[in-house]
């Protein structure tokens, strides 16, 4: 397998930096943001290397995390420096039009390009991806299906530049949260505890314990909402040796989906670690791991030792909720897992789950 860690120093951001002093002096990435006057996107597009150090930016940061105006802003020389050499070296091996086609975070440019613009697409694609070259993006992203684990709909397929800047949204959104190291161990000790924050109506109160509990574990949870295109439901990836990320789109907007989607990930991350694996059934060799993480999923909105009397509730609502309670589950969960198992007509009882919109969900993301 490919290190996919080998090449992501290559030249170091200041956003590195600013990561590094963060995590060492426990800093969150709020406290920070209170410092500037666009706020976290502020500290992401300094983390990420889209923003440029100025010398108000490196008293800022100078008077926060410590290290003088002048560190910060040769920090900015170095890595300016850096980029240019590899955008010429990218230019002059041929690979300049290869560059050019990876799907970049804003509008792809149309038209004749002329050099100079060429030269800050390229540009824009080496940070935006943190590699130096088109091979280094193919050994980190060029197998996007065989590298990532990600849930998608049987029913759409998913375009994979959609995905693949979906997922990098997500890695640069891990960058801002803190984690102790990996642990499947921690992570399996809070499951219970997890599994009650589905009784939470509102995503603004349950997220936030979602992602302390899972940061405790070394995994970094974050929601973003998948752009056109992208029909994937979740994803699991090591963004780091000790550090993995669990990616949400919230896709489908309803509480039974989106906790089967996080026990899920958390089963391949429990289970496989998120080693190569395409979440794919037209893809061979995966389906004995997806069914693994699916019975995983199912395992713990039903615990196995409750299964028995799990399969006598009746398809009544009184029946389903009184059961749900009594094993610390909302009760669209078990609606769910009784539809799915055919206990259940599929247009049955769908009150009982929760639905939210993104007025309801992008408050509890930042």
């Amino acid at each position: 397998m490919i290190d996919e860690h080998a090449t992501a120093t290559w030249f170091s951001k200041p956003g590195d930096s600013i990561r590094a002093i963060m995590q060492r002096r426990n800093i969150s990435a709020h406290e920070l943001a209170q410092r500037f006057d666009d706020g976290l996107d502020a500290v992401r597009s300094l983390i990420d290397g889209s923003r440029q150090i100025d010398e108000a930016t490196a008293a800022t940061l100078s008077a926060i995390l410590g290290a003088t105006t002048k560190f910060w802003l040769k920090r900015q020389e170095n890595f300016d420096t850096a980029v240019e050499r590899a955008v010429v070296q990218v230019r002059e091996s041929g690979q300049e039009d290869l560059l050019l086609s990876l799907p970049a975070p804003d509008r792809r440019a149309s038209g004749r390009l002329t050099s100079e613009r060429r030269a800050a697409e390229i540009r824009k694609r080496l940070v935006f991806y943190n590699v130096p070259d088109a091979e280094s993006w193919t050994g980190r992203y060029g197998r996007l299906v065989g590298e990532t684990d990600y849930r998608t709909s049987k029913t759409y397929a998913s375009k994979e530049e959609a995905t693949l800047l979906w997922l990098r949204r997500g890695e640069l959104e891990a960058d801002m949260i803190q984690t102790r190291p990996w642990n499947s161990g921690n992570l399996m000790d809070r499951l219970q505890e997890i599994r009650k924050l589905s009784m939470i109506r509102h995503p603004e109160r349950f997220l936030p314990r979602l992602r302390a509990l899972c940061s405790e574990a070394g995994v970094a949870l974050v929601v973003v909402k998948a752009p056109e295109g992208c029909r994937a439901s979740g994803a699991i990836r090591m963004v780091d040796p000790d550090k993995a990320m669990l990616l949400l789109s919230f896709r489908y907007k309803r509480d039974d989906q989106f906790w089967f989607t996080v026990f899920h990930e958390m089963g391949h991350l429990v289970l496989h670690k998120a080693n190569t694996f395409v979440d794919d059934e037209a893809l061979p060799g995966d389906a004995d791991r997806e069914d693994e993480a699916n019975a995983f999923a199912a395992e713990c909105i039903i615990p196995p030792l409750r299964e028995s009397e799990f399969e006598r509730v009746q398809p009544k609502k009184d029946d389903i909720v009184r059961f749900s309670v009594s094993i610390g589950v909302a009760p669209g969960l078990t609606v769910g897992q009784m539809q799915h198992r055919g206990m259940l007509a599929p247009e049955k009882l769908n009150y009982l789950k929760r639905t939210w919109d993104w007025t309801q969900i992008n408050p509890a993301t930042v």
